[in-house]
């Protein structure tokens, strides 16, 4: 599966089950780790587990197995990593502790960061 077609899976699957301020940061020239990083807000911790269970499901029903999954149910961030993409769910608390987007987005530019 190419990683567009990853990307879109991924934050369509999140999107309809209700994952908030979705955002896709690419960060290839970057990072050698992977090529996107996705990070959506869960509204409780047992929602960002649930949202991390859809999206295994999904890309495992496409062929892609994940690398690895970090967060221990009630856990206010869960990573998924899916090679090109790694998928960061996390509270809002979290979200906003953490600040994701700002260390990521060193002079980003618009066409690098996406919302949907």
């Amino acid at each position: 599966m190419q990683t567009n077609e990853l990307l879109t899976l991924v934050t369509t699957e999140l999107d309809e089950r209700k994952g908030q301020s979705i955002t896709v940061i690419d960060v290839k020239d970057r990072s050698s780790v992977t090529d996107f990083m996705i990070l959506v807000t869960a509204t409780s911790e047992r929602h960002g587990q649930a949202l991390s269970n859809y999206v295994v499901i999904k890309v495992k029903e496409q062929g892609v197995k994940p690398l690895g999954l970090e967060g221990a149910q009630g856990s206010d961030w869960v990573l998924l990593d899916l090679g090109d993409i790694v998928l960061h769910i996390m509270t809002t608390q979290a979200r906003d502790l953490y600040q994701l987007e700002k260390l990521w987005s060193i002079e980003t530019r618009k066409e690098e960061k996406i919302n949907i």
